[in-house]
């Protein structure tokens, strides 16, 4: 098995029994699964089904915790099962009787520092699960916790050598309750997640004809952990318990991560759906052992229906104004009001930031997504600007973009902004040294800058006005420079991959560490870092892009939606077609001032500014379309 406990006690399950398979198969066309229809799988619909009646009931989730408690009874299992909406409002937690009331967190790597070694509540576990399968998901793509174990790790495919790292690495830290993009009012999203987005196998998100309505997330075997090598095959209690659970809201096939790929390879969506149980029988939750319950921030003990996608009530709805016209969707407040409406900030002008946000809108419905069904459809993405302060000046998206790319957005144009500008260095020095959870160790941010400048070799490095983008950041944060390549040494963000993990990574996780500690331990925070410049924390992989006018720094890009060089094309090139469009002299980093000229000595290889994929509009055969710029 791989670095999961499967089965009870983390012992392997036995081989299904030819009754159990047949029992399965007979589950399966009873709720016609196989087939994609009735509920599973709508065909046809790519980003644009979702309307007002498309939600969870309460009887909706009880349905779907008493399914999940029932496959676990099957097990001899005790479980603790969540259930979210698609923007995260958290509809249900039941904890069975006898169940384990705590968690801890481990790689199984033998890894010291960071997050490993805590032991926390399991219903944050739980809901960590339930909102990772909702906000990785769409009507366009179904991913689970176990696609995201493989998206954030050090190979993608784990285990798989001489691999880049996943495609997503860093994605874990995001959703946080400190961000400040995260929404504590009444239903609206989107709404944090107590350890950002979770890897451990467990959690899956849940359809109605066809309709992301939301995820269901299940802690039983008191580890939290990942997938640590996707070359075998595992029977994962916590996972086969979720498939229970969602067993009459499973995501339709032909959107599974299995029908996705990356760079040519597949993802994963779940190892096994061989269940014990008939979840069609299940009895109602009231008769089956345990209790809902209360989470505070999280969850008041009583179960309730979840909201639409795309209605006020949800925080996200189509715009009626300025983007109405290119179909732009916008998050709203109580009042129904734009949350982020274009202005002004301290070098940019909310023309400048309205002209940004709607050539990048623009862009992403001409780009092919990457990890989207049907093929051929449109990119969806989130689409952010930010000033050098951090304040977010402009933010919109398209209609179906995954609920995760909003915070992710505005994490990269800060991150961006940030190291791009010269006071990069000096303020990251002024960050306190954090201590972990589980080691009870120290960490000094400050002592990152020290290590880049050393393997940079140049002692003025982020504070010398050298543009850098989330890619060319993400490159100094891997666990191997360059990239994949074993044995090479770490980038200067990282942590020596002797101690990595996913959960103890470098820079990105020690700058907001106090904040998480602080809300795990129920401590006010007033955002995620000391810094206003990266107060949602920071994000190492591709789509986030500095905003110059001229050879002045004013801002930030950031983009999140279907495919990695995806969000770098359509940040790019959004702010490019800007530009042009205002005149004003906003654009991209002069060449010769972005990170691509940097070669760190002895290394043999350039950072990265941003990738851009060949012949990527459905509209054209385009080649090399941000070589102009």
């Amino acid at each position: 098995m791989s670095g999961r406990w499967a089965g009870t006690g983390g012992r392997a399950m036995p081989a299904p029994s030819r009754s159990s398979v047949v029992l399965i198969a007979s589950v399966c066309l009873a709720l016609m699964s196989c087939s994609g229809k009735n509920g599973l799988g709508q065909e046809g619909c790519s980003g644009s089904c979702t309307t007002a009646a498309d939600f969870l009931s309460a009887a909706d989730v009880e349905r779907v915790i008493a399914q999940g408690a029932f496959e676990a009874q099957a097990r001899g299992a005790r479980a603790t099962i969540a259930v979210t909406d698609r923007v995260g409002n958290v509809l249900g937690v039941f904890r069975m009787a006898a169940a384990d009331p705590e968690f801890a967190i481990s790689s199984e790597k033998g890894v010291r520092g960071g997050l490993e070694g805590a032991r926390l509540p399991d219903t944050l576990a739980a809901i960590a699960k339930a909102i990772t399968g909702a906000y990785l998901s769409s009507e366009g793509n179904a991913f689970s916790t176990r696609t995201a174990s493989q998206i954030i790790q050090e190979n993608f495919y784990p285990k798989e050598l001489s691999l880049p790292s996943g495609p997503l690495y860093g994605v874990q830290f995001s959703q946080l309750p400190c961000s400040d993009v995260m929404n504590g009012e009444g239903t609206l999203g989107p709404k944090p997640s107590p350890l950002g987005l979770s890897a451990d196998p467990g959690g899956l998100p849940l359809y109605k004809d066809g309709r992301l309505v939301g995820g269901v997330g299940v802690i039983s075997d008191s580890l939290y952990s990942l997938d640590a090598d996707i070359t075998d095959i595992d029977s994962d209690q916590d996972e086969l318990i979720a498939v229970g659970a969602a067993a009459s809201y499973m995501s339709p096939p032909d959107r599974r991560a299995d029908r996705i790929t990356a760079d040519g390879r597949t993802f994963r969506f779940t190892d096994s759906e061989v269940l014990l149980s008939n979840p069609l029988s299940a009895p109602p939750l009231s008769a089956i052992p345990g209790t809902l319950v209360a989470v505070s921030g999280f969850f008041d003990g009583k179960v309730r229906r979840g909201v639409a996608f795309k209605t006020a009530e949800s925080g996200y709805r189509a715009d009626t104004e300025a983007l109405a016209d290119i179909g732009g969707h916008i998050l709203v407040n109580a009042q129904n009001q734009n949350r982020f409406p274009p202005r002004s900030g301290k070098d940019l002008t909310a023309a400048e930031v309205a002209s940004i946000v709607r050539n990048g809108i623009l862009v992403a419905k001409r780009t092919r997504a990457q990890i989207r069904r049907p093929q051929g459809a449109n990119a969806e993405a989130t689409m952010v600007v930010v000033d050098t302060n951090g304040d977010i000046l402009g933010l919109a998206r398209t209609a179906d973009g995954p609920i995760f790319g909003t915070d992710i957005a505005v994490q990269k144009a800060r991150t961006a902004a940030f190291f791009s500008s010269p006071n990069a260095a000096a303020e990251l020095e002024r960050i306190p040294s954090t201590q972990y959870a589980g080691s009870l160790d120290f960490s000094r941010p400050a002592s990152y800058v020290e290590r880049a400048r050393v393997f940079l070799k140049d002692p003025s490095a982020f504070s010398n006005g050298i543009a850098y983008s989330a890619r060319s950041i993400g490159n100094l944060h891997r666990p191997y420079f360059p990239d994949g390549l074993e044995g090479s040494a770490p980038g200067p963000f990282s942590t020596p991959h002797s101690n990595w993990s996913p959960f103890h990574v470098g820079l990105q996780l020690d700058i907001v560490n106090t904040a998480i500690v602080n809300a795990l331990l129920g401590k006010a925070n007033n955002g995620c870092v000391g810094l206003p410049q990266l107060r949602g924390g920071m994000q190492i992989f591709p789509g986030g892009v500095p905003v110059y006018r001229g050879s002045q720094l004013v801002g930030g890009v950031g983009v999140s939606g279907d495919g990695v060089d995806q969000d770098d094309m359509i940040a790019f090139l959004g702010l490019a077609y800007a530009g042009r469009e205002m005149n004003t002299g906003i654009g991209n980093a002069p060449r010769a001032m972005r990170s691509d000229t940097i070669e760190p000595q002895g290394r043999g290889t350039r950072l990265k500014y941003v990738q851009c994929p060949q012949a990527p509009f459905i509209d054209s055969t385009e080649q090399n379309v941000c070589a102009a710029f």
